[in-house]
Formats: structure tokens, C-alpha cells, sequence
């Protein structure tokens, strides 16, 4: 099994202390994030893409960028990048451009976003928001792999034999669709051959698993080998402590945080309870044997072989998040990593194959 530390670069107050940093901190901090990612272990380090409050991330190649000069081995993904609001073509040029700088490095997860003040800002609407996101991915695919392109698209003027540059790096980058509760991303990730990236989130495990279940059935309809399906799975939270109660007792505050801003802001709130949270939430709190069992059970209903864990504190102190992800490398990740397996694909930069010699 493979592990990512994603950030969505959330920016409000801290949910515990009430106090907001700077802009400035606020993606230092990611930074010195990915860099700790890298030293501890991770396989990945992912920046989501958003454009209106609370999040700072509207531009994930910008930062990805910086992060590639920090590291070396760690691979860098989005999470997810909204190509139903993007122009193909640009998104293209700015991704191709960041796998060159990261040596390959570079996996994207797409998805239509969520959101209306970002659809207004870009003038999507409820109705075109599916067809512009396969639409954006066709086109951006073909890119990828074609010197030129000619496309008669609806969203963004016509191609004729277009040429693009920089041609890319990984021949071709490897595209994960992010899928919340929508079977419109799973018959994409199904018709390409793609693997999928489940949200699982904000609801218990039964919506995700259907579509996920959903997500094989029109991956063999559509002619792929099942032994090629890739899923990956993110989770609600983590805080892995030396007992089940130290870890309750220190996330409490910071669950009940949260919950009173879901109902202030009118969020829909699912776990009412820290207790509901953790028993059936995707949450990751307890002790390394918990949440061990806890990823299995997962495991049984999705088959994923890549989790996301929050790379961010969320209202840890910054030296219990360090400690959480040390004993989550230490004591939970060895043990999944040789009982569960890995995606049916390596790890590494997509290359061409060598043309063999002449003898």
C-alpha cells in the first residue's frame, strides 16, 4: 500500500486556539509540510485546487513547483485539479511544465470541483459543469500524447492541427479521477482505463463503496483487465496515539471545533458524536492497532491500495501532528504496506520504452 499527505491549504482560524496565520505562513507551513512528508516516509504529497474561501489554493502547479525544488523522491499529486473550470490547453502547458521540473515526478487526480462561488467565478454552471470536465480531460489527453491536435469543442474555441508545448515528460502522466458521490467521474475513470481516487470523507463507508463497486462493474464493461483496477481512498482525519483514549482525548477539542462550525455555517453535519466519528467515519484516531483494523475493514469494501492522510495539523498542536505522522510511519504504515498490496504499476515516472539496439 502507498500513502499521501494531502493538503486542500484550508485557510481560517485554527479550530482549537481561534488564531489565523498570515497568507505567508499559511503556505510556508505547506512547504515545511511536504518536506517532513518526504523525510517520514510518504510515497506522495498532494495540494488540492479551489477557488473561494476558505482555501488558498487556486494555484497547485505554482505551489507543486516549489515543493519539487525541495524534494527528490516523493511523488506530487493534485487533489484534485478542476478541469471542468480550466481551459485544457493551459492546464496542459502548466502541468507538462511541472513534470519536466520535477524530473516525472507527477500524478494528477481530477475532478469537476465543488462549489457554487467557483463556478460562478468562472461562469460554469450546475448543468455543463459534467460534459466541460470530460470535455477538458479528452482534450487534455489527447495533448498529452499527440504532437497535434484538432478538436471541434463546445467550451473553448476549436483546435486545428495545434501544436503544444513543452511536449511532456512521462509519456503519458498518470490520471486519477477524484469521485465524491457522482457516477459521472467513475464512468470517465471506466471508459479510459484510469484509476479512481474516492473522496470518502464526509459520509460513512456505504456511498463510497457502491460507487466504487460501480466503478469495477463499467471497468470490465468496458474491456479492462480487473487485475489492472487502481483505487485509491482518502480519510476524515488522523491522530494516531499511544492508546485509543490519549487519542480521543486530545482530538476531542478539535472535533468539537469543527462540528460547531458545520452548524454555524450551516454545513451538513453526518457524526454528531467523536465517538460516531471514530467507529464509522473514514477517521484515522487511536491507537496503531486500531487503526490498522480500521484501514482493513476499509480494504475489504474498496480493494484500494493508496490512502490519502491529512497532511495538515487542523488543530493539533504542531508537535502532536509530527508525533502522529512518526507512529503512523512507524507502527501503522509497515504493517499495511506488507498486508495490503501495492497498485498494479510502478511507482516511478512513466517513460517511454528503449528502443532496443540494432544488432
Amino acid at each position: 500500500m502507498k500513502f499521501l499527505a494531502i493538503t486542500l491549504i484550508v485557510h481560517r482560524p485554527d479550530p482549537v486556539t481561534g488564531r489565523q496565520k498570515p497568507t505567508h505562513d499559511r503556505f510556508r507551513e505547506v512547504l515545511d509540510n511536504a518536506v517532513l512528508a518526504e523525510e517520514l516516509g510518504f510515497d506522495g504529497f498532494g495540494v488540492g485546487e479551489r477557488h473561494e474561501r476558505p482555501f488558498i489554493s487556486s494555484s497547485p502547479t505554482v505551489v507543486l513547483s516549489h515543493i519539487a525544488a525541495l524534494t527528490r523522491r516523493i511523488r506530487l499529486f493534485t487533489a484534485v485539479t478542476t478541469l471542468s473550470l480550466l481551459d485544457p490547453v493551459r492546464a496542459y502547458e502548466d502541468y507538462a511544465t511541472l513534470d519536466h521540473l520535477s524530473g516525472g515526478r507527477l500524478d494528477l487526480i481530477i475532478g469537476k470541483g465543488n462549489g457554487a462561488a467557483q463556478r460562478e467565478l468562472f461562469q460554469v454552471t450546475p448543468e455543463d459543469q459534467w460534459d466541460r470536465n470530460a470535455e477538458s480531460y479528452e482534450v487534455f489527453r489527447r495533448i498529452w500524447r499527440q504532437d497535434r491536435v484538432t478538436a471541434d469543442t463546445r467550451f473553448r474555441p476549436p483546435l486545428t492541427d495545434a501544436e503544444v508545448w513543452p511536449r511532456p515528460y512521462q509519456q503519458p502522466v498518470r490520471v486519477w479521477h477524484g469521485s465524491a458521490t457522482s457516477k459521472e467521474s467513475v464512468d470517465l475513470a471506466a471508459r479510459y482505463g484510469d484509476p479512481l481516487f474516492s473522496a470518502n470523507v464526509t459520509n460513512p463507508i456505504e456511498p463510497y463503496a457502491e460507487l466504487i463497486r460501480y466503478y469495477r462493474e463499467r471497468w470490465e464493461h468496458h474491456g479492462h483487465d480487473p487485475a489492472d483496477v487502481a483505487v485509491g481512498a482518502g480519510s476524515a482525519g488522523l491522530y494516531v496515539a499511544r492508546t485509543s483514549q490519549e487519542a480521543l482525548d486530545v482530538y476531542r477539542p478539535v472535533f468539537e471545533s469543527n462540528l460547531a462550525f458545520q452548524k454555524k455555517t450551516g454545513l451538513p453535519v453526518v457524526f454528531e458524536t467523536l465517538e460516531d466519528f471514530v467507529e464509522r467515519s473514514s477517521a484515522l484516531i487511536g491507537s496503531p492497532q486500531q487503526v490498522i483494523e480500521k484501514v482493513h475493514r476499509y480494504h475489504e469494501q474498496f480493494g484500494h491500495t493508496v490512502l490519502h492522510l491529512h497532511a495538515d495539523a487542523g488543530g493539533l498542536t504542531d508537535t502532536r501532528h509530527r508525533d502522529s505522522l512518526e507512529r503512523f510511519q512507524g507502527e501503522v504504515a509497515p504493517v499495511l504496506r506488507r498486508e495490503i498490496p501495492d497498485p498494479p504499476f510502478a511507482w516511478a515516472p512513466v517513460l517511454p520504452e528503449p528502443v532496443p539496439a540494432h544488432l
